[in-house]
């Protein structure tokens, strides 16, 4: 139902879906039979080929919601711990005084600061800003950490940089061999799957790799049902074939790589045979791929969480990086690598400085260049500059520790989204102030000091970056509702409040942008020679763009990588075990993913109606050896434990998973929090959680 405090900004207004990388666009008009307002496709913006899923047409209705707060809310004074309406200049001015004192006694890092990847870039660039000019903490990161931090590590490995995406989505109908590991574009893209189609009508193979039948497999012309952990080891398999029987671009690897000669060491145990005897996948499925793959005129590799929310998820995402350099498919028409990024702005999201080793531009903040430039644009010393601080699950155990004191949520619910996420719980309420800004009490909310409301996706204009590393300008649709606020005025008032208010003077939401060009100039993701009036013009613009007449780079890696010498970089995997392998005690290996009807944890999707009611629970997935194995009947639910916790499921028996694999969504909080169970285990580069991976036992209930 529309609520009378929404309405439209604008005749025609037009936005973007706040959910996935895809970032449709939409447009949003009355509705004469919910007298209210709903979305429709917008056919200007070039990236979904004018659709939206079911999550972008019911995009509104969390906008809408009755439980949406719209007024700062702080916890009761008297004990009783309930919220209470307070005044914006009362929160303000509490907030300012808690931090400052605990700061005074515990030193500036005691605050800590946890964002979000859907944010917009320049709400994402002044968060980082805030923490380490307004707070001088050096603790910030965010969600986006459980997303994409593996794939970037490895980019950065293998190419130098870090795009999801080198190559334009575009690219993929002109390729013939494509290869989709640990990825459900279907049920988490779902506007993106018109590419693939696009591909295999013109008589492209496709390979997909999950240890789940899904919506995309059944597109596949080969489905590989790989156990989770196991990807390094199959990769090597297909590297092996390449190498033995010489297929691999041996004039690509000699002029444009380097580190062949360790990868050919690396791959030389790992036979078809002996991959078939440790994975079950059969030899001549295993030699089909990597001839298939590897003489293909034009090829794609396509990786997400699946193999890179692992212990080794940098490892996994390298080797099938090795895929695209040793048969030279990168660069060029129809050819790349993609790591599909899962959240709406989780590409721009680590560009800018929420990261906790970053500066703008993906600038890192121990280089002292990176620092000077920064601190110039910032107007400060580089010396005021802190180091840097640690990963989005270790700012949570620094909480725990009482190193962090208090904490800032913007855009993220921790509480969810966690592994081991009863630590989380605990963390939390050991916090001497929390503070949230969204709009709705979270999970994470509830042990919250203050709820400051932000604004939603249709009433903030700003810029965003998709999968593709198109940049583009989300126009204001709606206004705010309420006494709710811009998420960029929150930071800058709140900077005000607390001594620092100098630093954060901005005309409006453009300027922030200039300034957030001016600091990424000379970085890897070089947004300086965007602007508002090119991105409205020119319907996105691919970084780095680093002058005002620069194209943009829709296609990265065309006659150069980005290391110093102009090389890849291939690496030789040996497999490793995951943290937690299965064993007498726990048989059984729990993964988890999503669904088509829900996001991330659920915040925004459990309260449209329409999409809640297709999945209002989540069931686990379980094969039928499994359930005979544990007398599954008809009406059985399931309990699975982990060395962390149990908890109940309904259930569904389906061949389409791997006998050994049992499998969750994540999208809920409380009792259907699958993350009470999933292993907190960190790789060790990118800092990455292994949520695809945890021992575990199965019984029925």
């Amino acid at each position: 139902m529309k609520s009378p405090l929404l309405t439209i900004s604008t005749d025609q207004p037009s936005s973007h879906c706040c959910f996935c990388s895809m970032q449709c666009g939409l447009e949003i008009i009355p509705s004469e039979k919910t007298s209210g307002l709903i979305t429709k496709p917008s056919q200007n913006f070039p990236v979904a080929t004018g659709r939206l899923c079911q999550k972008g047409l019911n995009a509104l209705d969390h906008v809408f919601h009755a439980e949406r707060i719209l007024e700062p809310l702080a916890r009761s004074a008297n004990g009783s711990g309930r919220w209470q309406t307070v005044t914006w200049e009362h929160a303000y001015a509490d907030i300012a005084m808690r931090i400052q004192s605990l700061q005074s006694e515990h030193g500036a890092d005691a605050i800590g600061v946890y964002g979000g990847g859907s944010l917009t870039n320049e709400v994402c660039y002044l968060l980082g800003k805030f923490t380490r000019v307004a707070l001088r903490s050096k603790y910030i990161d965010y969600n986006g950490r459980y997303c994409m931090s593996s794939a970037a590590a490895a980019s950065n490995q293998a190419f130098g940089i870090d795009r999801g995406m080198t190559m334009p989505l575009s690219e993929i109908p002109n390729a013939k061999y494509l290869i989709l590991a640990g990825t459900n574009i279907a049920e988490c893209q779902p506007t993106m799957m018109p590419y693939l189609l696009e591909a295999k009508k013109k008589g492209a193979v496709i390979v997909t790799i999950d240890p789940r039948n899904t919506m995309t497999s059944k597109v596949a012309d080969i489905h590989v049902r790989l156990q989770p952990g196991f990807d390094s080891v199959f990769i090597n398999g297909l590297l092996h074939v390449m190498v033995e029987e010489k297929l691999v671009d041996e004039r690509f690897i000699q002029e444009r790589t380097s580190g062949f000669e360790s990868l050919k060491e690396a791959v030389k145990p790992f036979t078809p045979g002996r991959v078939e005897e440790l994975t079950g996948i059969l030899e001549p499925v295993i030699r089909t791929i990597a001839r298939g793959f590897a003489k293909a005129e034009t090829g794609i590799v396509l990786t997400a969480r699946g193999l890179e929310q692992q212990s080794n998820g940098v490892e996994n995402t390298l080797n099938y990086i090795n895929l695209s350099l040793v048969t030279g498919k990168i660069g060029r028409k129809g050819c790349g690598y993609g790591a599909v990024t899962g959240q709406a702005n989780g590409q721009g999201g680590r560009e800018h400085g929420q990261k906790a080793d970053q500066l703008p531009g993906y600038r890192s903040i121990e280089d002292p260049a990176a620092r000077e430039h920064v601190a110039g644009v910032w107007g400060i010393d580089p010396s005021e500059l802190p180091g840097k601080g640690v990963s989005a699950y270790e700012l949570l155990k620094k909480v725990d520790e009482g190193e962090i004191k208090a904490l800032i949520v913007l855009g993220s619910n921790p509480l969810v989204s966690s592994p081991n996420n009863r630590m989380v719980e605990r963390a939390l309420q050991k916090l001497d102030l929390l503070v949230v800004v969204d709009m709705f009490e979270t999970e994470t909310a509830r042990y919250a000091h203050y709820i400051l409301p932000g604004s939603s996706f249709a009433e903030a204009e700003g810029t965003m970056t998709n999968l593709e590393g198109r940049v583009f300008h989300r126009q204001k649709a709606m206004e705010l509702p309420g006494n709710s606020r811009l998420d960029y005025h929150i930071l800058c008032e709140l900077a005000e409040a607390l001594g620092r208010g100098a630093y954060f003077q901005y005309a409006g939401i453009e300027n922030v942008f200039r300034e957030l060009a001016a600091a990424t100039a000379g970085g890897k993701a070089d947004y300086s020679g965007i602007t508002y009036q090119r991105l409205q013009e020119e319907k996105g613009l691919f970084w780095p763009c680093p002058a005002p007449d620069h194209p943009g780079t829709p296609q990265l890696f065309a006659d150069h990588f980005h290391h110093p010498d102009g090389r890849a970089k291939l690496f030789g995997i040996q497999p490793k075990m995951p943290a937690e392998p299965i064993d007498a005690e726990y048989p059984f290996v729990l993964t988890t993913g999503r669904l088509a009807n829900h996001y991330l944890s659920g915040v925004q999707t459990r309260r449209t109606e329409a999409l809640n009611k297709k999945a209002p629970v989540p069931v686990a997935e379980v094969h039928p050896w499994l359930a005979k194995r544990i007398g599954l009947g008809m009406d059985s639910k399931i309990r699975i434990t982990s060395r962390r916790g149990s908890l109940v499921f309904e259930v569904k028996v389906t061949e389409g998973i791997q006998p050994r694999t049992v499998f969750v969504p994540f999208h809920w909080g409380d009792e259907h929090s699958i993350n009470v169970l999933t292993n907190d285990a960190l790789d060790p580069t990118s800092r990455m959680p292994e949520f695809k991976i945890c021992a575990v036992q199965v019984e029925r209930v």
